[in-house]
């Protein structure tokens, strides 16, 4: 072997050994073990799907908290449509024994009946962050007009992506739930009321006991679908938790650098480091053709 050779090789050592340290340095001061993807091209193309899916986690959590809320909306306002339509109904039971009422009594209950209804709207209209939860398409401002129509423009609802193939509907039909126009539960407890203040003998206010019973049932049943679908989202976003944490600890894994093992990686280098340079020193020494050159 030549000394052309062995200086060669002495200095190739050396720069290999400098960036080995450079390396670690800067592992040291980052604590991440890639900087860039040059680094290690194969781990860093792992951080980066890990880091996508991380993103998409964090999306979906969003997504679930904003549905759950949502959801709670409307069960609060199905839960309170619930207690309205069962007073309701006792209105009316009571108002059918309309024979032994006094006129000032009748007036007395539809007055209630009337403010029964008002309240039932005022609970339809519900909104959630500026949607109305019984018709989340509609721009109206409203689920229902004064003359109780539905203003939602399509039958299709508002869903929020929890996962990547799993959507949850975080809003409700309020035409099938509280009817629509003249079919409305609010135009029956209209039609009660006026049945209540007639003094026609054939009008009785127990023919709408039945069509009560249907809307407090229609109520009820709202309220359990509602209930299932907020279970979905609890679920969902149990699960998103859980993917997170798993995901941190791959991110971790992939890119972040044990301060210890750095550190003693890094003695060990400069060691190693010191050493090329002594024997660099060595190889490399003036001969007498550097002389006569």
């Amino acid at each position: 072997m030549t000394s052309q050779t062995q200086m060669r090789s002495a200095q190739a050592n050396l720069q290999a050994s400098a960036q080995r340290l450079a390396q670690l340095q800067e592992q040291s001061s980052s604590l991440k073990t890639i900087s860039r993807a040059s680094d290690d091209p194969a781990r860093a193309a792992n951080a980066l799907a890990v880091r996508a899916e991380q993103r998409a986690t964090a999306q979906y959590t969003r997504n679930a908290d904003n549905g759950n809320g949502w959801l709670t909306a409307l069960d609060t306002a199905l839960g309170a449509s619930t207690t309205i339509l069962t007073r309701a109904r006792d209105l009316t039971v009571q108002g059918a024994n309309a024979g032994t009422m006094t006129p000032a009594a009748r007036e007395a209950i539809a007055v209630q009946i009337d403010g029964l209804k008002k309240d039932l709207l005022t609970q339809a209209n519900t909104s959630y962050l500026g949607r109305t939860v019984f018709a989340g398409n509609s721009d109206a401002g409203k689920a229902f007009t004064t003359d109780y129509l539905h203003t939602a423009v399509s039958a299709t609802g508002v869903e929020r992506r929890v996962g990547a193939d799993s959507t949850v509907r975080v809003d409700a039909d309020g035409a099938a739930i509280f009817g629509n126009g003249t079919t409305s539960v609010f135009a029956l407890l209209d039609t009660i009321s006026v049945a209540l203040r007639s003094t026609d003998p054939t009008v009785k206010v127990s023919d709408h006991l039945a069509a009560v019973d249907t809307a407090l049932n229609t109520v009820i049943a709202a309220n359990s679908d509602v209930g299932a679908r907020q279970a979905r989202i609890e679920s969902a976003t149990a699960a998103l938790v859980a993917q997170k944490g798993t995901l941190e600890a791959q991110r971790v894994q992939l890119e972040d650098a044990d301060l210890a093992t750095v550190i003693l990686d890094l003695k060990l280098q400069e060691i190693a480091y010191q050493s090329a340079l002594a024997v660099t020193a060595r190889v490399i020494q003036p001969t007498l053709m550097d002389f006569l050159s």
